[in-house]
């Protein structure tokens, strides 16, 4: 009996300690997980968001970058932390769809995790140098229609999302394209638009906000049904002259390793929210031609799992059909 005693009284102790640790969250610099390079996109934003959140904390929230394999590096470095929210990772589309579907982290699902919010979603566009003879959509599918491999577009690794929105476009239009990989990386893109390697990329419009609005580019179309209020000269998908059921593109999501704690969870959520909300950030993705989606973290979860079965059964059709390898 007294031992039952004294294993209650050391498991009672140990509760009072975590729950003590729990309140006192966070008590030490929050490490923020970018799992790609310093001064794309994602990075931008996360920096952003992060430095805005943690002005409301006693704490910093500092970003590192961890590049390789589609996220896939980053998002394991996540999963092997503690989990007690002083590591917390902005995961993209890749970490949701790619790196599962491909299986590039066997036994990973999302369960390895808990997500906190998502905070933007991006459209994928198709951007041409201003210099293009293609002033619209249909006028890029019909020269891909009447010579076949004649237009050159980049997108951003074989396999990803990027390359999952130009087969679609194909299978709907008839079209085909000269596809031209560049290894997840937006720099390279851009690049390749202006010294005349490619006619046109496929990424989101923020990517390549700079050269649009220098006038060196222009957006075609965007993958969406919403018109984009920092790119107004650009329009949807669903206000093209085109017939295409086709909306596509990425997202960043929060998340922090599976058992962190639901204070734990709540806390940075409400955190990550008072910085979204900032209308600092709101005119700051404005600025950049970002759309802000904010899902708290129990509508994201749910969301995201919806998404993934979608674009999962999507690919699948695609393998059975000899337009896309696994």
């Amino acid at each position: 009996m007294k031992l039952k005693k004294t294993l209650l009284g050391i498991a009672c102790l140990a509760s009072l300690a975590v729950s003590a640790a729990h309140a006192d969250y966070p008590s030490r610099d929050v490490r923020v997980i970018v799992p790609a390079a310093a001064g794309g996109g994602t990075d931008a934003i996360v920096r952003k968001i992060s430095n805005i959140a943690e002005e409301s904390l006693p704490v910093s929230m500092y970003v590192e970058n961890v590049e390789g394999g589609m996220t896939a590096t980053g998002l394991l470095q996540l999963m092997k932390a503690r989990p007690d929210g002083q590591t917390v990772a902005a995961i993209t589309y890749d970490s949701i769809i790619t790196i599962p579907w491909k299986n590039m982290l066997p036994g990973f699902n999302m369960d390895k995790m808990r997500m906190i919010a998502r905070i933007t979603s991006e459209a994928d566009a198709i951007t041409v140098p201003e210099s293009s003879p293609y002033k619209t959509l249909d006028d890029l599918i019909a020269a891909a229609k009447k010579e076949p491999n004649s237009v050159r577009i980049g997108i951003q690794n074989m396999g990803a999302r990027t390359h999952l929105t130009l087969l679609q476009l194909q299978q709907q239009t008839g079209a085909k394209f000269k596809i031209v990989s560049y290894d997840n990386s937006a720099a390279s893109q851009k690049e390749a638009l202006l010294n005349g390697e490619v006619d046109a990329v496929v990424t989101s419009l923020g990517d390549l906000a700079p050269l649009i609005e220098s006038g060196q580019a222009r957006g075609l179309v965007e993958f969406s049904d919403t018109q984009n209020e920092g790119f107004p000269n650009v329009p949807p998908v669903t206000e093209t002259d085109t017939d295409l059921d086709l909306q596509m593109g990425s997202f960043i999501i929060m998340v922090a390793p599976a058992r962190t704690p639901d204070d734990v969870i709540e806390k940075l959520e409400t955190t990550y929210h008072t910085a979204y909300e900032s209308d600092e950030f709101q005119q700051w993705l404005k600025k950049i031609g970002v759309t802000p989606a904010w899902l708290g973290a129990d509508d994201v979860t749910q969301w995201a799992n919806d998404t993934q079965k979608q674009l999962f059964s999507t690919m699948d059709d695609l393998v059975d059909q000899g337009v896309l390898e696994k």
